[in-house]
């Protein structure tokens, strides 16, 4: 936002006070009176006038009481507490990326393939991310895996994209609950129940579950953050509108892109021929839950168009009312001190 546009968002809590500017003229007129006053008691007032007079001088003459009202008149401004609405980053320390890599995904309505597409657009999303982002990914399949955990080494994160392959079934809320644990790994988030339905006391290595807190608001976490790119089929495992109602509850947004068209495409399974399509249904509601988003690609541009928005959406996030006095309070003190020192420099006096 420019500087002008932000000028335009100012309010002032108390405009009154602006009232006070309209005695900086009365000032600068009596100061120059009595400069006047004090050049003809000396006997020197044809110095005013001299035009041997070095720029330098005039300049040493006009910029201590320039300051000096410049100063005054901050003070005033600040006095009337402008504020002005602000756009803050909302940084979101860490990304999950959940990419699907099941059968279906093999359909070439996007063109190489949907997988290829999704795996070009992965890069172009962790190339622009901002380098102090920590970027994990999950291959999401008929169960879902951490293929990179976070870091901000984008080299090993573009190897872990490469490496994805197909793999039978669609379990997206197995790729939810593992991006979500993850993500929060103080959570105390107990995969082996949320996936396989096994209590805690079943696995061989029990884990210290932490105390369950209070649900927060959802999309209130501004430090972390899902993006789950599938074509929606979801034919294995938990619901995934399940488990995003688990990252609502921690307040996580899940961002969405579906890959694909509604249409779909053919594909051959062991002599058999089957469509597929596009379930936009099920991305929308797991965005809407968390109060993501939902994208659509139909094509391999569109799918990087949507990750380049997608990251402008996830560095810009909020904005808020800053009271900006204390910036002008600070202006104002800065010219009043530098205009007296200028002034006992120059002319052993203040103004």
């Amino acid at each position: 936002m420019s500087f002008f546009q932000q000028l335009g968002q100012t309010t002032l809590l108390w405009p009154q006070a602006l009232w006070l500017l309209g005695v900086l003229p009365a000032l600068a007129a009596i100061y120059l009176w009595l400069g006047w006053r004090r050049k003809r008691a000396q006997g020197r007032l044809a110095e005013l006038w001299q035009a041997d007079s070095a720029a330098r001088s005039a300049l040493r003459r006009a910029l201590p009481p320039l300051l000096f009202f410049l100063g005054l008149a901050a003070l005033i401004a600040a006095i009337a507490r402008p504020q002005t609405r602000m756009t803050l980053p909302a940084m979101h320390k860490s990304v999950i990326l959940a990419i699907d890599t099941s059968g279906s995904m093999r359909a070439t309505d996007v063109e190489p393939n949907r997988l290829a597409a999704a795996q070009n657009a992965a890069r172009v999303f962790v190339q622009h991310l901002p380098p102090h982002t920590r970027i994990g990914i999950v291959a999401v399949a008929g169960s879902a895996s951490v293929v990179q955990s976070p870091t901000d080494k984008r080299d090993e994160l573009l190897q872990a994209i490469e490496r994805l392959k197909v793999q039978r079934g669609t379990a997206l809320g197995s790729g939810i609950y593992v991006a979500l644990a993850t993500l929060l790994p103080e959570a105390g988030i107990n995969l082996e129940n949320l996936l396989y339905g096994r209590p805690e006391y079943w696995t061989r290595w029990p884990s210290v579950e932490a105390p369950e807190k209070p649900p927060i608001a959802p999309g209130s976490n501004r430090s972390a953050a899902i993006v789950l790119i599938s074509d929606g089929e979801s034919n294995f495992g938990p619901h995934p509108l399940e488990a995003a109602k688990l990252a609502a509850k921690h307040g996580v947004r899940v961002y969405t892109v579906g890959i694909g068209n509604a249409e779909g495409a053919a594909l051959g399974f062991g002599g058999w021929s089957v469509r597929v399509r596009l379930d936009e249904d099920t991305l929308r509601q797991i965005a809407r839950v968390t109060e993501g988003e939902y994208y659509r690609a139909a094509s391999a541009q569109e799918l990087k168009k949507i990750h380049q928005q997608l990251n402008a959406r996830m560095v810009i996030e909020r904005s808020r009312t800053v009271e900006t006095s204390a910036i002008l309070a600070g202006a104002g003190a800065f010219f009043l001190v530098v205009s007296a020192l200028c002034s006992l420099a120059w002319f052993n006096r203040v103004l």
